[in-house]
């Protein structure tokens, strides 16, 4: 492939450049010779720290520029958290690869408590999230709910400084910043349901771009893109974004009781959804063949599929 230099965009937040250079790392194993280079773009997000993504509703808050800097030329690629990036790609653009997926469970963080069932009553929690916030207070009506801003580490200063009792964060986020030991108590998928895309890595580059398509292949994850591909479809026939207390999670697993006595088994798409729609909360959770039809699989969620309580799904 003759390319003399490739050029990643990313955000210039240290989340943001410890996952362009994890691709940066993934690149080079397999292409040694590759010369690679990070460049750091600004985008409407970073410039107004004291924009709420929720409040704004600008579905490229933290992606506009990035794809603004890929059609001028500047860059080859743009590294997002795909859970940050619009259903609807930007026209002219597609995900060149979507790397294995890091664990997709939120956390809880607390410096006095051990847990969420520990949190006394009217303690104070943070986080940006309408989902986190509308599954937290399902569970814990009695908590008081505040909006937190900022980055990793200022999110974890507020903490420390006493502002908040705790905070509820993405583990993807401070497992790739070594901050996992940070982390009080993992909360199970099914106690808070995670959001459409969530600890996946998107690389997006222009449609056109085949030669670039093929040099990510090795990059790229098929079980990860498939489990994303199916969330983010819920999504959009959901009508949501960052404002919507929504959450999807899809696994990919192996039913056993479903196979041939000779067989080992068939791969199977565990799909959980939460919405929260009118102030009522519904959880569901179906099984599904790997390769059923997202259309079929969203049939399945609006026709066949009666809500479950999270301990049933426990």
């Amino acid at each position: 492939m003759n390319i003399y230099t490739f050029i990643i965009g990313t955000r210039g937040s240290k989340l943001a450049l410890a996952q362009a250079e994890q691709v940066k790392r993934e690149l080079l194993l397999a292409y040694p010779d590759l010369e690679v280079e990070l460049r750091i773009i600004k985008t409407k997000g970073d410039k107004r720290l004291d924009l709420s993504l929720n409040a704004s509703g600008d579905k490229g808050l933290f992606t506009k520029e990035l794809e603004e800097a890929l059609f001028a030329g500047e860059i080859d690629c743009a590294v997002h958290s795909l859970k940050d990036l619009p259903v609807e790609l930007c026209s002219g653009t597609s995900l060149g690869a979507i790397l294995r997926r890091e664990q997709v469970n939120d956390v809880l963080i607390s410096v006095r408590y051990k847990s969420l069932a520990e949190l006394p009553n009217g303690a104070i929690v943070g986080t940006s999230s309408p989902r986190r916030a509308a599954q937290l207070l399902e569970q814990r009506s009695d908590l008081d709910i505040r909006e937190i801003r900022g980055n990793v580490d200022t999110r974890l200063a507020k903490l420390d400084n006493g502002e908040y009792d705790a905070i509820v964060m993405a583990y993807a986020g401070l497992k790739r910043l070594g901050l996992d030991e940070r982390i009080t108590q993992i909360l199970p998928e099914v106690q808070m349901v995670p959001a459409p895309g969530q600890g996946a890595i998107a690389v997006q580059i222009k449609s056109d771009r085949e030669d670039y398509k093929e040099l990510l292949k090795p990059l790229h994850h098929d079980y990860t893109a498939r489990c994303v591909e199916v969330e983010r479809y819920i999504l959009s026939k959901i009508g949501g974004g960052c404002a919507v207390p929504f959450g999807c999670n899809c696994s990919v697993g192996v039913a056993k009781e479903q196979a041939q006595k000779d067989e080992e088994g068939i791969e199977v798409l565990y799909v959980l959804v939460y919405d929260c729609n009118d102030m009522k909360q519904s959880l569901k959770a179906i099984i599904v063949p790997l390769d059923l039809p997202n259309e079929e699989i969203w049939k399945h969620l609006q026709e066949e599929c009666i809500p479950v309580s999270r301990e049933r799904v426990f």
